[in-house]
């Protein structure tokens, strides 16, 4: 087996991201659409957009997907990870973790020292993940809106 390389892709990574979003959704049990190469390019292009994918060899076994938002109180940033998933055949093995330090790391290095992520309060798993990693609970609850007119 290979060892494990945690990369952040970037504009030119457009292949290597379709393959992990799609990993994702059949992780997630989710629909997905074929996304553009153009609609790729042009996500991984934006500043505030990170997607980190957990390579062993060509292989894409875990992915992280997380937006930087600008602060109003003061002039910084926070990360808020959107997705974390690793394929079933993967799991157990630290890969989420590696996941998240490297997603901790990078943001360090650019000045954010602040991450948070939902989970939901019925998926036990999850929480013990965090918590393993040294979060903090938050007691927060998040609505939903449909744009458009009301």
């Amino acid at each position: 087996m290979s060892e494990l390389e945690v990369k952040r892709l970037f504009r030119g990574d457009a292949a290597a991201a379709g393959v992990m979003f799609e990993m994702m959704a059949r992780v997630f049990g989710e629909d997905s659409e074929p996304l553009s190469e153009d609609y790729l390019e042009d996500l991984l292009g934006r500043e505030g957009f990170w997607a980190l994918a957990a390579f062993i060899g060509p292989d894409i076994v875990a992915g992280l997907t997380a937006h930087t938002l600008p602060m109003t109180r003061s002039p910084t940033s926070e990360v808020f990870i959107y997705d974390l998933a690793v394929r079933q055949d993967h799991r157990r093995q630290g890969f989420a973790s590696r996941l998240v330090l490297e997603l901790r790391a990078t943001a360090a290095l650019e000045g954010i020292h602040e991450i948070f992520v939902p989970a939901d309060n019925e998926d036990v798993h999850a929480l013990d993940f965090y918590r393993a990693l040294g979060a903090t609970a938050s007691p927060v609850t998040f609505f939903t809106f449909k744009s458009g007119n009301v």
